[in-house]
């Protein structure tokens, strides 16, 4: 049997366990592939791959970063679901599939030191505090790039944990947000964000920049109805901190997140 088969049986098998038995899920955790172990056994991908996760067949699910129709990714779900997480092992996947001269990665978040294990990484360009009035001055820096950016060179990964904290800087700082989150992916710049379901209706206005969404565990449908736009149960099936969904064509693409490999804790 190769690992993709393996990989999927054992998603499946998780699957089953979460939604018959209720197991913590912490427990289940510990039965997921390591993100270096996916990774080798997908390997090579195209070099245009960025990695988001594994399907439930076990084959991996990619974004082309030389195709800038998605644009930014919006990354919702209850808090716990495992949103900051994701973008981590964005993170990672990036550090192992590119070299730095081709993707850097930048983050934005309430929270610096949940990002320390990432500091002092090549492919890091700064873990920047949402309310420190440096970051308005980095989020013009970036527009610069991307304004000089003529298609040539690196891309840019620009990860905002927590929306609603970064829209409640200064005026400049959020006209230059708009413009990346509006033209940022035709520059190579990439903006990944995350918002905690339950806060949507308060930030409406701001949903209307995102096309791709990917959807945690959302258990009230009223929160899954205002980032979704329905209310359909996939949302609290989904395992809490581990797996995610997207749409896809009439159907959800679930998927999960490998573990990050002990090293990088």
């Amino acid at each position: 049997m190769n690992e993709t088969n393996h990989f999927s049986l054992m998603i499946e098998a998780l699957t089953e366990i979460a939604e018959e038995q209720q197991t913590h899920p912490a427990a289940l955790a510990k039965g997921i592939p390591s993100l270096a172990s996916v990774l080798a056994d997908v390997a090579p991908l195209p070099g245009e791959s960025l990695f988001l996760g594994v399907a439930q067949d076990g084959l991996p699910v990619l974004l082309n970063l030389y195709d800038s129709i998605p644009g930014p990714i919006f990354i919702t779900g209850d808090q716990g679901s495992g949103k900051t997480k994701l973008m981590q092992t964005i993170a990672c996947a990036t550090e192992m599939l590119h070299l730095p001269s081709q993707v850097q990665y930048a983050v934005i978040t309430q929270y610096p030191g949940e990002w320390n294990i990432f500091e002092n990484s090549k492919s890091n360009v700064g873990i920047h505090e949402a309310q420190n009035p440096s970051t308005g001055k980095f989020l013009q820096a970036l527009v610069t790039w991307a304004h000089n950016n003529k298609g040539d060179g690196q891309f840019i990964l620009l990860f905002i944990d927590d929306l609603e904290a970064v829209t409640k800087l200064d005026g400049a700082a959020e006209q230059n947000l708009r413009w990346l989150l509006l033209r940022g992916t035709s520059r190579r710049v990439w903006t990944f964000v995350t918002l905690n379901a339950s806060r949507a209706r308060e930030l409406d206005a701001w949903l209307d920049f995102f096309r791709t969404r990917l959807f945690g565990h959302i258990q009230d449908a009223s929160d899954a109805q205002s980032v979704a736009g329905e209310n359909d149960e996939v949302f609290n099936k989904l395992l809490e901190g581990s797996e995610f969904t997207m749409r896809e064509g009439n159907k959800w693409l679930s998927f999960w997140m490998p573990m990050i490999d002990e090293e990088k804790e």
